[in-house]
């Protein structure tokens, strides 16, 4: 019986982990498709278009990337909040104060 608990919980940390990777491949992955590839590969595409009297390829090269880092990182802890409910490790719900705190 205790063997099947702890493949339970050993099975929940894996599904948690792959899930908590999955998230940070997919934003990892946007941030370097914006930083990289619209500030470096896709400027002088880019350079067309003007973003406040900059050319859009140096606005994504000097600002956008940071921009765009920002709002991934309150996506990140918004999903992150999600997994943690999905998987019981919330501590926003504990009903018990942590000791020590």
């Amino acid at each position: 019986m205790e063997d099947e608990s702890a493949n339970s919980a050993s099975e929940t940390r894996r599904a948690y982990w792959r899930a908590n990777l999955r998230l940070l491949g997919t934003l990892m992955a946007i941030w370097f498709a914006v930083s990289f590839g619209a500030g470096i590969l896709f400027r002088p595409f880019l350079d067309q278009f003007m973003l406040g009297g900059f050319p859009l390829g140096f606005w994504f090269a000097q600002q956008g990337s940071i921009y765009v880092f920002i709002v991934l990182i309150a996506i990140y802890a918004r999903r992150m909040h999600r997994i943690e409910r999905e998987f019981a490790l919330d501590d926003d719900d504990a009903d018990t104060p942590i000791e020590g705190g």
